[in-house]
């Protein structure tokens, strides 16, 4: 076959060959310009958003392991925040010293929150005569009485804040639910979890902390900023309809 006779009109097969291999080259070279550069994935230290964490906001770094957990004070329109308990009665910071401290962001309408509520119950009923504190702050309800609600529902024991502006959500760098911090008793923070936790994994978190002085160097176990599995069995979740045992 003679490549270079003329094919079509003037233009010979190796011409008109030539022209299609240009054609898909530079298909092929625009496909690949338009790539996206980086993955859109989750990354893998930050929990990807769903059944087991809800983000209400963008993320945001937190705080860290060995810092001092803030008061639980915000501002908003320039004015100071003080966040109260569902009575209004003032939570403060400097009056969980000396015991160890499970701080937990949530909201009634959230559901990883609503299977962990028998978890937070439970560990506080077996731990509250040992000193643990626990605040529970919910953040994003319209009303205390919406909270109180719920908490009589399940017979809450611990302290439960009604942050109504989100302003102290704001100053634990928070940006989902559940958020947790575990503190010693000098009010360090020794972990931090962005969603539930189960029994077990809140006993791993709470056994360090229970002891009768605070360690000067950061509890061994569980590392900051994990994301746990599944906190506990529908049949016992709050969402599941049923009010813990």
């Amino acid at each position: 076959m003679n490549w270079r006779k003329p094919l079509v009109g003037p233009f010979s097969l190796l011409q008109l060959v030539s022209v299609v291999v240009a054609v898909l080259l530079t298909a092929g070279i625009l496909a690949l310009i338009n790539q996206p550069i980086a993955s859109t994935a989750v990354q893998p230290s930050l929990p990807a958003p769903g059944a087991s964490f809800v983000a209400v906001g963008e993320p945001v770094e937190g705080l860290r392991i060995g810092d001092v957990a803030p008061d639980f004070t915000g501002t908003v329109d320039g004015k100071e925040i003080q966040l109260t308990d569902l009575d209004g009665n003032p939570i403060r910071m400097a009056d969980l010293r000396g015991h160890p401290v499970w701080i937990n962001f949530w909201a009634s309408w959230c559901p990883p929150c609503q299977a962990e509520t028998p978890t937070l119950r439970d560990v506080y009923n077996a731990h509250s005569a040992d000193g643990l504190k626990l605040v529970a702050i919910s953040v994003q309800e319209t009303t205390p009485d919406d909270v109180r609600a719920y908490v009589q529902r399940y017979s809450l024991p611990f302290t439960v804040g009604f942050d109504a502006t989100s302003a102290i959500f704001h100053t634990y760098h928070a940006y989902g639910l559940p958020t947790q911090l575990f503190l010693d008793r000098d009010g360090v923070i020794r972990n931090v979890v962005l969603g539930p936790v189960n029994r077990a994994q809140a006993e791993a978190y709470l056994a360090p902390l229970r002891k009768a002085s605070a360690s000067p160097s950061p509890s061994p176990g569980p590392s900051a900023s994990q994301f746990p599995g599944p906190s506990a069995s529908p049949s016992l979740s709050p969402s599941a309809g049923q009010s813990p045992a």
